[in-house]
């Protein structure tokens, strides 16, 4: 293992993508419930800003949309208050992304919703500029939010042995994403911190671990990463993929502990802070999987494994595509991966108990001085 920087793999934006054609949120009902229920958060930030009715154009942005689908409500609604407390303030409404996120299905999803139709003076655009990066004009963004999106990483830096996700890393490889996850954590937040006007708020929703050690899909039954890697290494040892592509398979995501989130904002002297953001609260919260809720109460397990593979395909693809070898013809590619899933689905169909992808999030509110 190495964690030289010409060992380390390609920048995220080069491949990373949620499953196009409005299928992420078809497949993401999860995602959405835990952004509406965050909605009053950013409410509650909203008025902490008390934006001035000085006529000034506003500017939300959704950063890491998707397709946009899972914000659409928490957004409307936001927009809405916003609209009440200026009335004579243009709205303008950013979705941001990687270049190779869907944004037609994203601009299908948002203008054929109707949800934003009720907010007058909205103009609404779309940037395809990585959060790790500065995305507005200095000083001219109000309001940021960002859900289940910052957890990547702009570099993977190095191989994983043994494993697809830094979660079941240790050692020196488990450091690396550590340390690629802080300076990146910290790099978006001075991005954000120049992005901000004097006044905003910036809400965010991230992945992570929480004061009880639990993570996206390991909640105390079967732990959906360790599943991941044992049915990719599966395909390896059956000669479906190669040793190479096995071990080039790596999430390129840092969970960061609560600890880890924070520390920016505990130096008053350091970067963060010298840049004007501040910490206004910091929560953990679990979103229990709401396809593992229904087969509690429908009890059918072929109708749970229908509807669960797909949340978990809709944005673990992508990662998963990438560590196939480039020169393997597109029907191959779409056979492996079809048969990755598919050996998912029956898994969860044979033995459902214990599948369930709960959300766990830490949840934190900036303000830029």
């Amino acid at each position: 293992m190495s964690t030289d920087p010409a060992a380390a793999g390609p920048p995220v934006a080069g491949f990373m993508s949620m499953k196009g054609g409005g299928y992420y949120s078809r497949a993401t009902v999860g995602a959405k419930h835990v952004i509406d229920g965050a909605a009053g958060l950013v409410l509650d930030a909203v008025a902490r800003m008390d934006p001035p009715d000085d006529g000034t154009v506003f500017t939300m942005a959704d950063m890491g949309c998707a397709d946009g689908g899972t914000s659409i409500d928490m957004v409307a609604t936001v927009l809405g208050d916003v609209r009440r407390r200026v009335p004579s303030r243009p709205i303008q409404l950013v979705y941001t992304d990687l270049p190779r996120n869907d944004f037609s299905a994203m601009f299908r999803t948002v203008h054929g919703s109707g949800r934003l139709a009720a907010v007058a003076d909205l103009s609404i655009f779309a940037s395809a500029t990585s959060f790790h990066r500065p995305i507005f004009p200095r000083g001219t963004l109000d309001l940021g939010f960002s859900a289940t999106a910052s957890h990547y990483i702009d570099t993977v830096p190095c191989a994983i042995s043994g494993h697809v996700h830094m979660v079941g890393a240790a050692g020196a490889e488990r450091a690396a994403y550590v340390a690629q996850g802080q300076a990146d954590w910290e790099r978006m937040l001075l991005a954000r911190a120049r992005d901000l006007a004097p006044g905003g708020r910036l809400v965010l929703v991230n992945f992570g671990i929480d004061e009880a050690g639990r993570y996206l899909g390991a909640t105390g039954g079967v732990n959906m990463f360790d599943t991941f890697n044992a049915l990719w290494a599966a395909l390896r040892d059956a000669g479906a993929i190669s040793a190479a592509e096995y071990a080039g398979t790596n999430f390129p995501q840092s969970y960061r502990t609560v600890a880890e989130f924070t520390a920016p904002f505990r130096d008053p002297a350091g970067p963060v802070r010298r840049a004007g953001l501040a910490l206004e609260h910091v929560e953990t919260r679990v979103v229990r999987c709401p396809f593992a809720e229904a087969f509690a109460a429908h009890g059918d397990a072929a109708r749970f494994a229908r509807e669960y593979i797909p949340t978990l395909r809709s944005w673990s693809e992508a990662t998963f595509a990438s560590g196939l070898l480039p020169a393997r013809p597109e029907a191959e590619r779409r056979a492996i991966l079809d048969r990755f899933y598919d050996s998912y689905e029956s898994l969860v169909r044979t033995a459902p108990q214990g599948h369930a992808m709960d959300y766990v999030h830490c949840y934190l509110v900036l303000a830029k001085s």
